[in-house]
């Protein structure tokens, strides 16, 4: 088990940037694939970024190619998105997971979650 915790959320206005940070307990994160969700309202959570367990390996959702960056820091036991360019549409609930599966595939029962913090662009 891993507890997960996330900041850095907030309002930003269209191309702006923001750093969202997940630190997690425990002295397990190094064997846990780690992944970036968002949920906006009336949607599916949806994966956002995912990042192997040596951060060699990362996956990006085409909407955020280009324009978002995922990072982990092992000593550190924290995982890092890097949003830049935001858009209306970036915004959402965003969700770091500590991944049962591997680091690209879809939301499934094994992962776990922190309570997330909101992301709003504004136009």
């Amino acid at each position: 088990q891993v507890q997960l915790v996330e900041s850095g959320g907030g309002l930003v206005q269209a191309g702006g940037s923001l750093r969202l940070s997940c630190a997690a307990s425990g002295r397990t994160f190094s064997s846990y694939a780690m992944g970036w969700f968002r949920q906006a309202p009336g949607k599916e959570r949806e994966l956002v970024a995912g990042i192997s367990r040596t951060g060699i390996a990362t996956y990006y959702v085409d909407a955020v190619k280009g324009r978002f960056t995922i990072s982990r820091d092992n000593t550190k036991n924290t995982v890092y998105l890097q949003m830049n360019s935001l858009k209306p549409e970036d915004t959402a609930v965003y969700y770091c997971a500590a991944r049962g599966g591997s680091y690209y595939s879809p939301p499934n029962e094994s992962d776990q979650w922190g309570q997330g913090t909101q992301v709003t662009v504004s136009s």
